[in-house]
């Protein structure tokens, strides 16, 4: 490695710590070619595929739990908006091509057909939801712990208003009290739990990498 080369990669080193993502910081340590950032987009929508079977059907409404948000909004703020972004957008077109990746249902179908049932909203939110905690996370705020909580609550925030939308209004169009009332409430208190756990992760991440 010649001394241009040198100064190039500590150069992008400290841009990247100073104020980029912690996909940035990580591939300029790692002096790593850009395709490592391709890499990534498709380790997160693998993920999130993963995180997708670890679904458990709840009695009292079409919505399951499921461990895919907590992905959707660590997966963007690490990897950034733009990136962040096309991950959950390539998980989507995944899905879209008929492979069984979407959350397992034993009324809804995989596929196209999932986009229009009544969790539609939720993973067509995906996309939005990822580029805005990655947008924070350029910002900053994925490396202190509260202000990470700030950028997986507007996140998630995302995630609930367009699915809650979509129920009310969209499919399957039971109005906005019962789409509040199953497709919003009964995640409350266990969501909070995954953004105070998520939100601990990053900031953790960064303190190992300075």
């Amino acid at each position: 490695m010649n001394t241009r080369t040198a100064h190039a990669i500590t150069g992008g080193w400290h841009a990247a710590m100073n104020g980029g993502t912690l996909l940035q910081a990580v591939a300029a340590r790692a002096e790593l070619h850009s395709a490592f950032r391709a890499v990534a987009v498709v380790f997160v929508a693998v993920l999130t595929i993963v995180a997708a079977q670890v679904s458990v059907p709840l009695p009292f409404t079409p919505v399951p739990f499921t461990l895919q948000p907590m992905v959707v909004l660590l997966g963007g703020a690490a990897l950034g908006s733009r990136l962040g972004m096309s991950s959950q957008i390539l998980y989507i077109a995944i899905g879209l091509a008929g492979l069984p990746v979407f959350a397992a249902s034993p009324v809804l179908p995989q596929g196209f057909g999932r986009l229009l049932g009544p969790t539609g909203g939720y993973l067509m939110s995906y996309p939005i939801a990822a580029f805005v905690a990655g947008y924070l996370a350029e910002r900053g705020f994925d490396r202190r712990y509260l202000t990470s909580v700030i950028a997986m609550v507007a996140g998630l925030a995302i995630i609930f208003a367009c699915g809650v939308a979509w129920m009310a209004f969209g499919t399957p169009r039971v109005g906005l009290s019962a789409a509040i009332a199953t497709g919003l409430v009964p995640f409350i208190p266990a969501d909070i739990v995954k953004i105070l756990l998520a939100a601990t992760v990053l900031p953790a991440v960064w303190r190992f990498l300075r």
